[in-house]
């Protein structure tokens, strides 16, 4: 099994586990082989094991959140946000997981159990607790306005008539999973303008399904032919490893956001491109 596609752990959710040998039994027949591989099992209670996912992508979300704002400062100091990411995750208090600078997180996961977080714990009477995780997903919400913000700035604020590429938009490569939060959220509908060309290698249909007004292509080069501006949403690899040079001769203008902070910013830039990356000089 690949390295990526193992958990963390394994949490079993009991309502008694003093009585529930069979049940625990029969599931870590299920789980045999991660088990095998020296995956930690626990076994908790239905409300630990519940409070133990939402706990757990709820954090998940503060980290990312907290270095995208850090990116924010980075763009008006001058710092590199990939430095201060290494620098901060080198203390064992910290580590390094979880601190990439971004356009924010989506899929199905971490917005829903924030939101989910902090509905139960007004529920329960404790959600004065939970304010911060408001400030969080506001934070996450506020990246795909502040690249909207510096695309229109590379477009001079005229949309309407640009052809704007976008690679990627999964929330995450090597998924056909194309959910961010919230579409009226998303950069390219927040420009209002003309929806431009897409391409996710393997999520094509499914933004078909999803967003049925996104024109969608099925190549990255005809995706990208005669762009005025390219935003970079997902890091997969095709997209990491394309020539700058020849990429060049595809688009109306050289000008990418790196949106997730991908690409060897000198090789782009020696090559005749404006790259704009977020909270990197």
């Amino acid at each position: 099994m690949e390295d990526t596609l193992r958990p963390d752990r394994l949490v079993y959710g009991v309502a008694d586990r003093s009585g529930a040998e069979q049940e625990i039994n029969l599931l870590d027949a299920v789980y045999s082989e991660l088990i095998g591989l020296g995956i930690p099992r626990k076994v908790y209670n239905f409300e630990s094991g519940e409070l133990d996912k939402v706990s757990a992508n709820s954090f998940l979300a503060t980290r990312i959140s907290f270095i995208n704002a850090i990116s924010e400062l980075c763009d008006v100091t001058g710092a590199d946000v990939n430095d201060v990411a290494e620098a901060i995750g080198v203390d064992d208090r910290i580590g390094p997981k979880f601190l990439r600078a971004g356009i924010g997180f989506g899929g199905g996961c971490l917005p829903k159990d924030i939101r989910g977080l902090i509905s139960r714990a007004g529920e329960l009477g404790t959600v004065d607790s939970f304010a911060f995780l408001r400030d969080i997903d506001a934070i996450n919400q506020g990246r795909r306005e502040y690249e909207v913000r510096l695309a229109k700035r590379l477009l001079d604020g005229a949309v309407d008539d640009k052809r704007i590429a976008v690679l990627g938009a999964a929330f995450e490569p090597d998924t056909d999973d194309p959910r961010l939060p919230r579409p009226r959220h998303r950069p390219e509908a927040l420009l209002r303008g003309r929806p431009g060309d897409h391409h996710r290698p393997v999520a094509n249909e499914n933004v078909r399904r999803r967003y049925p007004s996104f024109h969608v292509e099925d190549s990255t080069e005809d995706t990208l032919h005669d762009a005025d501006l390219v935003l970079l949403l997902t890091e997969w690899k095709q997209y990491r490893d394309l020539d700058p040079r020849a990429t060049r001769e595809l688009v109306s203008t050289a000008q990418i956001i790196d949106g997730r902070n991908a690409l060897d910013l000198a090789t782009w830039r020696e090559a005749g491109w404006q790259v704009e990356p977020l909270g990197r000089p």
